[in-house]
């Protein structure tokens, strides 16, 4: 992710940690499915099953982004942000979301793989496999440093443990430890060059550090491999917009709205920058209203609105 986008993503970041949240969703049609929940900019993680009316429900959250994965046996896996707190959640904090789920949402081939144990899989002795469930079990409370160790123990265990790795990447980079984040996920396609996941992170980070040709050819890839993956558009557009060709991301960041308008990666914030370095006064306003639609809770949403109506006055 873009460093251009760290102040933005620091002031979401503020919020007071409240762990008084809950999430409940419903899938449309209703269907049984795997539910999962990460943080998108905070280190958490937690899974349930859907009912069999659809329904799912996560309790104890702290306000923040999320990216809820929905896995269906024979359909596959789509995911969504969702993002959770004050402007989002009821009097009771509460947050309900509805799923209008469409075959285009899912991604199949590649998602059914990280639900089949490889060969590889089968070889991590049962000491780390115990270790990762152990710091999953951390992030779905916060406990991030008792994650990294149980997680830094599965790789000492099993090196060629790639699912561990990507973990611990995604894990420093949140914490804004590039370096660590790179290393981490260059060891994750080292051990499993299938690995999606580890991929589109490494993608991501090589983007933040600056390595923009390199980040080109793994973001290009991702999008190859999942073209209707939200985060491999946005990180695509994302390094397009570092380089200059702005045409291209417009194309790939208009593309993340289409399929995540909430992404956590905020598209609309650098459609607005294209935009008004166009001159283009009103796409630009229109991304703002977007983006603050998306996200009702931003910090600096007074100095946005300002920035629209601005945009919106008669220029003379």
């Amino acid at each position: 992710m873009l460093r251009v986008l760290l102040p933005l993503l620091a002031a979401s970041a503020a919020w007071a940690a409240d762990p008084g949240f809950e999430l409940s969703g419903r899938l449309v049609p209703r269907s049984g499915a795997s539910v999962s929940l990460f943080g998108s900019t905070v280190p958490f993680s937690a899974y349930t099953l859907a009912n069999v009316d659809g329904s799912f429900h996560f309790k104890k959250l702290e306000p923040g982004m999320y990216t809820l994965s929905v896995f269906i046996r024979r359909r596959g896996e789509t995911r969504r942000t969702i993002e959770i707190g004050p402007g989002t959640a009821n009097s009771k904090g509460r947050v309900a979301v509805t799923l209008q789920l469409k075959d285009s949402d899912f991604v199949y081939a590649t998602s059914l793989r990280r639900h089949i144990v490889s060969a590889r899989q089968l070889a991590i002795p049962e000491s780390a496999l115990r270790s990762y469930r152990d710091a999953q079990k951390d992030l779905s409370r916060y406990d991030v440093d008792s994650a990294v160790k149980h997680l830094e123990r599965a790789v000492d265990l099993a090196p060629q443990f790639s699912a561990a790795w990507n973990n611990l990447g995604t894990i420093a980079y949140q914490g804004r430890k590039y370096d660590r984040a790179e290393e981490c996920f260059r060891m994750a396609v080292q051990q499993d060059p299938q690995s999606y996941e580890a991929l589109v992170n490494l993608g991501g980070v090589l983007v933040t550090l600056r390595k923009l040709d390199e980040a080109l050819d793994y973001n290009l890839k991702a999008v190859l491999a999942r073209p209707n993956d939200a985060l491999a558009n946005a990180q695509l557009g994302f390094t397009y917009f570092s380089v200059g060709q702005y045409d291209l991301a417009v194309k790939y960041l208009e593309h993340t709205r289409e399929l995540d308008p909430a992404n956590f990666s905020y598209p609309q914030l650098l459609l607005f920058q294209i935009y008004s370095r166009r001159g283009q006064r009103d796409q630009a306003a229109q991304m703002l209203e977007d983006f603050l639609t998306r996200h009702p809770d931003w910090p600096q949403a007074d100095k946005m609105r300002e920035t629209i109506a601005g945009l919106r006055a008669p220029s003379h």
